[in-house]
């Protein structure tokens, strides 16, 4: 029996070679794609579950609470590094917690200084918490010792070539410390699904590294690293979350310096997130940049919409085939067949068609997944076996598949009674419903497509608005320095500055304490006379900063070194009574025009010459009068995500320097070597860390503009199978209404009337597919415009555009068909059946 249900389905798919070739290319398509993107979603839920005990390992995050003073609310993987003692003092159950901060490290060897492409320090054995597997020496004990320093497979080839690298010796320089350090491990090369992004970590000293900003370790509002906790065995997590509220009440001390006095725990809640939760939490670290949890879930959603849509296709076709196998399903039946035998004969033909889709689209697959992983800068692939194996996922979706586009079809054409099919000229295609059936599957289909094909055109247009809006600076001819806030930069700094301006090409240079996208974040706490304390972001620079960066000065003017005023340089190592002398002179400070804005003056020129209060160095030396002497346009330091930061800049001539601006003209490869030729001249035993502005800019939208270009290849496989779909059905929809068609011709009809009413027939579907798409995709679109600070309008625009595509699309799969058919002659026409 089984034999011969194989043999009529083979025989059937072998007659009709055109409903064959369609139904198993758009169920492999979409099988395809589904797999695809499933293995996506799968790798994009799977950082660091390859990691050894991955669930006792967490990271101690901090939620930032909206303030009266204005502060923005968000998360962030940065923590205050005294929380982390805190932490440990308080809870038993916590096993160790260590503290890692990405920073600039820079080799010496053989008197070469070298750059370390990703390099982090910790204050602690981190790989005891986070147990990335090792090639040579002992994860445990690897940063015992406070001059150790572990390299990755890649890095200690890079720099010791085959020999073993265990025991040697290198030089490091970072931060204020410069010194020679001991190779103790090397671990393996990292996976790319990975929230880590390292190649070399160095054991330090915190108060030895931060000796000129000793702030670093003590204040609960100065967060430049993570924060990493191991658990012990059988703790729940959940437990110590609950506590938390009563421990960052007991551990942060007040704001005494503010007025009125506050306290930093009254805006920053702690969360502890597990390490395999990091990648894909709302939180920021300085790792790779985190995923979006809502858009890999969307991605799912539209793996599944394909695979149905390649189902519908299935059903479709096989209804529409109903008049073709009615006089097979009645003639069995008058043999005896019953209609569970003929359910499981359909149902066997569907699983026949979904295995050799499944075959082809594995093929497809693997042909694929090296481009995919080549765009995703990913390593995902396909093991057919063992836990993570797809052989059995392969095996239930062919299954599904099978079921999912066979049962409809199979009851369908089982019902059939052999009475009233064997009369002369009764068709089964007559069936009540089964138009309507087709009808709404293509509706779905459609529908689908356009929502991808709108969501596609709105991430685009939002990602290029977002990468070319004004910032308030200019992009354009702006190079970035990273990693200047080491001591023989600092000792440098005159020197470089004075010799970069009078290169060619080089217009002006700048040092500032916040660079674009640079990560960092430094508010306080400001306050008008009468007035409450405003949350404002505070940043150092020199008096070149404005003009580098191209900002506008709105009202008075900018910083000046003769001005003794201007000037809130305070010594390094930190100086109590320095403190005070200063905020007892008071200082000059330049407001940003969101800053003026939100303490309360109604235009720039009015905030001139008024007085804030703010604390510029430590609580004990109080805080310091400041005088507003201009006002600046506000800068866009940031994603397009975030709300532009109102700002207090005060000028220094040295200390909390992070990055260099440099003004160019001209060729940026030239400007670019010239920096760097001053740079070494200037700075021999450092490594240079540049890169231009406008590539940070790109850089900082690649994950939304790769969304929108995996919806576009999305769109483009759903249209393609929806149009595989369209093109059978026209085909025999046209082949069942021939007669119909040649009555028509011989009663006067012309050519282009008939193709006009078959085009019409599979139009009108395509257009109520807008109705449906429309509201769906504008709902989805307006939620992830709303994660913006600063977007686009969602006009009709896409939404128009992406429907008469779709409609021209559909015309233009079935106007072939129609043309033909409409041209056959009359004659032939009437002969028919």
């Amino acid at each position: 029996m089984w034999r011969n249900y194989l043999t009529v389905g083979i025989r059937a798919l072998l007659k009709n070679r055109v409903y064959a070739v369609i139904n198993i290319a758009g169920l492999a398509i979409g099988l395809a794609a589904c797999l695809l993107i499933l293995t996506y979603v799968r790798y994009e839920f799977s950082y660091d579950n390859w990691l050894p005990e991955a669930e006792n390992t967490y990271e101690l995050a901090t939620e930032y609470l909206p303030s009266p003073g204005g502060q923005q609310p968000g998360v962030s993987l940065t923590t205050a590094y005294v929380a982390g003692g805190a932490l440990k003092k308080d809870f038993p159950q916590v096993e160790r917690v260590v503290w890692a901060s990405s920073q600039n490290v820079t080799f010496l060897q053989d008197g070469t200084p070298s750059a370390a492409k990703k390099a982090f320090v910790t204050d602690g054995p981190l790989f005891d918490i986070v147990r990335v597997p090792f090639a040579r020496g002992n994860a445990a004990t690897a940063l015992d010792d406070p001059h150790s320093i572990v390299l990755s497979e890649s890095e200690a080839e890079a720099r010791f070539g085959d020999s073993d690298p265990i025991g040697k010796t290198i030089t490091v320089s970072s931060g204020d410390m410069t010194a020679d350090y001991r190779v103790t491990g090397v671990f393996k090369d990292l996976p790319k699904n990975s929230h880590f992004d390292m190649t070399t970590v160095v054991r330090i000293d915190p108060l030895e590294y931060f000796r000129k900003t000793p702030d670093v370790v003590t204040s609960w509002t100065w967060s430049n690293g993570e924060i990493y906790v191991r658990l012990k065995p059988g703790t729940d997590p959940q437990a110590i979350q609950t506590q938390l509220a009563a421990w960052k009440k007991r551990n942060i001390p007040d704001d005494v310096g503010s007025n009125p006095v506050t306290n930093p725990g009254q805006f920053q809640d702690f969360h502890l997130i597990n390490v395999r939760d990091l990648h894909l939490s709302k939180g920021q670290g300085q790792g790779r940049p985190n995923g979006n949890r809502q858009s890999v879930l969307t991605f799912g959603v539209v793996a599944l919409l394909i695979l149905a849509m390649a189902c519908m296709n299935f059903t479709n076709l096989a209804t529409a085939r109903a008049s073709q196998r009615a006089r097979e399903v009645a003639l069995r039946k008058v043999l005896g067949a019953n209609r569970q035998q003929l359910i499981t004969q359909f149902v066997g033909e569907s699983m026949l068609v979904s295995s050799i889709a499944m075959l082809i689209a594995l093929a497809l697959a693997e042909l694929a997944i090296r481009p995919l992983n080549a765009f995703l800068n990913a390593d995902m692939e396909f093991s057919y076996f063992g836990l993570s194996g797809i052989l059995l996922p392969v095996i239930a979706l062919t299954v599904l598949v099978g079921l999912a586009g066979g049962l409809y079809p199979a009851f369908y054409l089982s019902r059939f009674e052999p009475a009233r099919i064997l009369k002369a000229n009764k068709s089964a295609a007559d069936a009540e419903g089964s138009g309507r059936l087709r009808s709404l599957l293509v509706i779905t289909q459609f529908a689908v497509s356009i929502g991808l094909i709108i969501c596609t055109s709105v991430i685009y247009a939002q990602t290029e608005y977002a990468r070319n809006l004004d910032a308030g600076y200019k992009r354009d001819g702006l190079l970035q320095l990273n990693g200047i806030a080491r001591a023989p930069v600092e000792a440098a700094a005159p020197t470089l500055l004075q010799e970069l301006r009078k290169q060619p090409g080089i217009v002006d240079a700048a040092r500032v304490s916040l660079g674009i996208a640079s990560g960092n974040n430094s508010t306080t706490d400001v306050n008008v006379p009468g007035g409450k304390p405003v949350t404002l972001g505070v940043y150092g620079v020199d008096t070149h900063a404005f003009d580098t960066l191209g900002m506008r000065m709105l009202a008075g003017r900018n910083f000046s070194e003769t001005v003794a005023m201007d000037d809130s340089t305070l010594p390094n190592p930190p100086d109590l009574n320095a403190e005070k002398a200063l905020a007892a002179r008071g200082v000059n400070v330049v407001l940003s025009e969101s800053a003026a804005r939100r303490l309360g003056f109604a235009s720039p020129a009015a905030a001139v010459g008024k007085q804030v209060q703010y604390i510029i160095a430590s609580n004990e030396a109080g805080p310091v009068t400041a005088n507003v002497v201009g006002v600046v346009s506000d800068v866009r330091y940031r994603s397009a995500r975030d709300p532009v930061q109102p700002i207090i800049y005060y000028y220094i001539t040295n200390g909390a320097f992070n990055q260099l601006m440099v003004r160019f003209s001209g060729d940026p490869r030239v400007a670019q070597a010239t920096v760097e030729r001053v740079w070494k001249r200037a700075v021999p035993g450092l490594s240079l860390n540049s890169r231009f502005v406008e590539d940070i800019i790109h850089d900082l939208y690649n994950i939304d503009e790769k969304s929108a270009q995996l919806f576009g290849m999305f769109a483009i496989l759903a249209v393609v199978i929806g149009c595989l779909g369209l093109f059978g059905l026209a085909a025999f929809t046209a082949e069942r209404r021939t007669k119909e068609i040649g009555i028509r011709k011989v009663l006067g009809a012309r050519t282009r009337d008939i193709v006009r009413l078959l085009v019409w027939q599979f139009s009108r579907p395509v257009l109520i597919a807008n109705i449906v798409a429309w509201p769906v995709a504008w709902w989805l679109m307006r939620g992830w415009l709303n994660g913006f600070d600063t977007r686009v309008t969602l006009t009709p625009l896409p939404f128009v555009e992406a429907g008469l595509l779709a409609v021209v699309i559909a015309a233009g799969t079935i106007a072939g068909h129609a043309v033909r058919v409409a041209q056959a002659s009359p004659i032939k026409a009437l002969r028919y059946e």
